[in-house]
């Protein structure tokens, strides 16, 4: 799979300079954290699972989260399995066919071992599991069961710990608590592939729920958590993880209190002012800048609970042509010394020490998104990636 690789190769000959690189459920961890982009969330009891995860794979989806977890209610755990084992049974079986990386957000260790054992040969589907209210103490026993469902099913299997428990929130045991997922991660670091943040649940324990003209970085007490969560667990120093951005929940607004947050300028350019009218319709002006908040905070991909929201992520994830230049000129040998540059854009002074992490973290980004032509804009991508 790849990202954009469910555009005709003439169209994506047309937006890249550089395309992104094929990577499969086998490749290096590094790229797949990387890569993960918007993964989108559905929960397993749907009872066409298995076309719904084909339809979606074909509009460009590459990770998808089956839920056991909060999209479902206690009753319906057991359905939910069952659903599962039938639904990887029957797309096992299917010769050829293209799927996202696939995890199942679990309650329990215990489900791991099960489930593993339940799907048989239909493993082989399966990238992993995600943890839910993920702290040391209940952490551990999630990663143990894990890492004994590897041995018994010869299988790779990645873990994605949810952050998202009191906590977190409460400013006296934070330091605390993410000192202590830090030393359950860091044990177990060849099977976490990412970390997630559960902002819904960070509002739930102050009875907020963001609006769809504010992003989770004007909920202060929000914002304050994912600072201290990248600032111990994000680290460009070798020590870190990738940290995927928070939830978006609305896919249409009734009413809007402010002004949207897109300009005309970029649709007007592009020639695409009814794209800009459909995107505030559909609340995806808000989406949009906190996407761009994430990547100026350190955070890379998404979790996704609508489709409409897929192709905006990947649009902004594709690094521009501007970028890429610049991250090259950083990261050329002969600067290994440090020094200043002027950017060929002529817009912005590159220091090649200071930002040579970013450089780093870019041309990771241009591998698996790509790199964008010169004269194409994210309204460009964004416009090629929307389904028809």
């Amino acid at each position: 799979m790849r990202h954009f690789g469910h555009l005709a190769p003439e169209v994506r000959q047309r937006l890249f300079h550089r395309e992104p690189c094929a990577f499969d459920a086998d490749s290096p961890a590094r790229v797949l954290s990387a890569a993960l982009g918007a993964t989108l969330y559905s929960p397993a009891t749907r009872p066409r699972l298995a076309e719904d995860i084909l339809k979606q794979a074909g509009r460009g989806v590459v990770s998808m989260v089956l839920c056991l977890e909060d999209s479902i209610g206690d009753e319906d755990v057991a359905e939910g399995e069952e659903n599962l084992v039938r639904q990887f049974t029957d797309l096992a079986v299917r010769p050829g066919v293209e799927l996202p990386l696939l995890f199942i957000r679990i309650r329990t260790p215990e489900q791991i071992p099960d489930l593993v054992r339940r799907l048989g040969p239909a493993v082989r589907l399966l990238s992993g599991f995600v943890f839910p209210k993920f702290t040391e103490e209940r952490g551990i026993p999630f990663l143990e069961a894990l890492a004994g469902a590897e041995l018994t099913s010869g299988r790779r299997l990645f873990g994605m710990p949810v952050l998202e428990t009191p906590e977190l929130m409460y400013r006296e045991s934070r330091v605390d608590a993410l000192e202590g997922i830090a030393r359950a991660v860091e044990k177990y670091r060849s099977r976490v592939l990412a970390l997630r943040l559960g902002v819904t649940d960070f509002c739930s324990s102050y009875g907020l729920r963001r609006a769809p003209d504010m992003t989770a970085y004007d909920v202060q007490i929000v914002a304050s958590v994912i600072a201290d969560v990248v600032n111990m667990l994000g680290r460009a120093d070798g020590t870190g993880f990738t940290v995927t951005g928070p939830v978006w929940e609305y896919f249409r607004v009734p009413e809007r209190m402010f002004k949207p947050m897109l300009r005309h300028s970029p649709f007007l350019e592009g020639q695409a002012v009814e794209l800009r009218e459909k995107l505030i319709e559909h609340a995806m002006d808000g989406l949009l800048r906190e996407i761009s908040l994430d990547h100026a905070n350190g955070l890379l991909g998404k979790t996704c609970i609508h489709p409409s929201h897929v192709p905006a992520v990947h649009a902004l994830s594709v690094v521009s042509h501007e970028e890429y230049g610049d991250a090259t000129d950083i990261l050329r040998p002969e600067r290994g010394g440090g020094g200043v540059l002027r950017s060929a854009y002529t817009n912005k002074m590159n220091e090649v020490k200071p930002h040579r992490a970013w450089a780093e973290r870019t041309m990771l980004r241009a591998e698996v998104f790509g790199v964008a032509r010169e004269d194409v804009s994210f309204v460009d991508l964004l416009a090629a990636g929307i389904p028809g």
